[in-house]
């Protein structure tokens, strides 16, 4: 009786050792803020345009590259682009991903202004040469929640 008691014990230790450990690497999505997002018409990124379409959003695992952002096919099997951000902070976060969207004229597609991954006031503002930073500043700017 005492030796089912120790292997009990012994099993339930072990089992929350497992845990534990598991723990973090299921919690790894969120480090990295993989975002899918559909667009229905193209938007400007800094140096390029996305035609209209599914891409993924993600930053890299490693937290002091945090200002990176690589922008993805939709399944992720070719980098379209790496971009360079600054912090964007917000006051109230929203459970889905927001974007930024500046307003170009019609001749012109919306540009990416900046990206804020669900639950997060701090996000990625995504940096513009100069000249056109200055527009886009002008524009009308309005925030969007993407997903359900």
């Amino acid at each position: 009786m005492k030796k089912v008691t120790i292997v009990k014990s012994f099993s339930t230790v072990v089992f929350l050792l497992a845990f534990l450990i598991v723990l973090p690497s299921a919690r790894a999505d969120q480090s990295d803020q993989a975002t899918k997002v559909t667009f229905s018409q193209a938007v400007q990124l800094p140096g390029r345009v996305l035609p209209a379409g599914t891409y993924w959003f993600i930053l890299p695992r490693d937290g002091s590259q945090h200002f990176v952002v690589r922008i993805f096919n939709s399944d992720r099997t070719t980098l379209i682009t790496t971009l360079h951000t600054i912090n964007a902070d917000r006051a109230v976060p929203t459970d889905h991903t927001a974007f930024t969207l500046a307003e170009r004229g019609s001749e012109q597609p919306e540009a990416i202004v900046k990206w804020f991954y669900p639950g997060e006031t701090s996000g990625h503002e995504f940096l513009y040469p100069k000249q056109l930073e200055k527009e886009l500043a002008k524009d009308k700017q309005d925030t969007v929640d993407a997903g359900d």
